[in-house]
């Protein structure tokens, strides 16, 4: 069992069932979907998908108060680490590390990745995505921020995910349409809507991909922010 919160946007919480808790594109101070009742009670990994302020943000925090493992494509953990951040974990696409009880995979993503630092943008490397090899055998597709790329096939081929987290909001990412061929490529049982209806310029809808994939036969597991769910 994983326990998953949706903590607006694209941030997502991960526990597991031996109580490790793993974070994902960590976003809280002005985060507009952020549950302000909850509060983070351990954080033993985190995973960052690329350098944009809305899925980097409260990394630094959390890594200076909880001391976890901090993931991330190599420039990214360069400059986490001239923030004071340990721990860091950096790696690059196609490659494997062990994360507490966790394998991860880092995988493409087509976005772009520049920090902005003050009033700099510095070079982050590239966008990317994460596998996540859970103990008992399944694998879940953290997609980051992405368009739909032809070689999500090849995602499908060599990693079978069970459970695919796919940004739906348009304008920054893939819209409904383009997720929608997402999930034909990458035929998850079950797809986690994420990254829409933060700003008004995110239009695409759970509800809008649904219609898209009727008679596909993946579900499209809406989560409601903050409550927890049992996968």
């Amino acid at each position: 069992m994983v326990e998953i919160t949706w903590l607006g946007h694209a941030t997502m919480q991960l526990r597991l069932e031996s109580g490790e808790v793993f974070v994902m594109d960590p976003w809280i101070e002005g985060n507009p979907k952020y549950p302000k009742e909850h509060a983070f009670d351990r954080v033993d990994a985190i995973l960052i998908s690329h350098g944009h302020f809305d899925h980097i943000h409260d990394a630094v925090p959390l890594a200076k108060k909880f001391s976890p493992k901090v993931v991330s494509i190599y420039e990214i953990g360069h400059w986490l680490e001239s923030k004071g951040v340990k721990n860091c974990s950096a790696m690059n696409k196609g490659g494997t590390q062990e994360v507490g009880p966790l394998k991860v995979t880092m995988t493409h993503a087509i976005h772009s990745c520049g920090i902005l630092d003050g009033d700099q943008i510095i070079y982050g490397g590239e966008a990317a995505g994460y596998i996540l090899h859970f103990p008992d055998g399944r694998t879940a597709y953290f997609a980051g921020d992405t368009n739909v790329f032809s070689d999500m096939q090849l995602i499908e081929k060599l990693y079978h995910p069970d459970l695919a987290f796919l940004p739906i909001g348009d304008h920054f990412t893939m819209g409904p349409n383009e997720a929608a061929m997402a999930c034909r490529l990458l035929r998850a049982k079950k797809i986690i809507p994420m990254h829409f209806g933060t700003f008004p310029l995110l239009t695409g809808t759970p509800a809008k991909l649904e219609d898209l994939l009727e008679g596909f036969g993946t579900e499209v597991w809406t989560l409601e922010i903050g409550k927890p769910v049992n996968w």
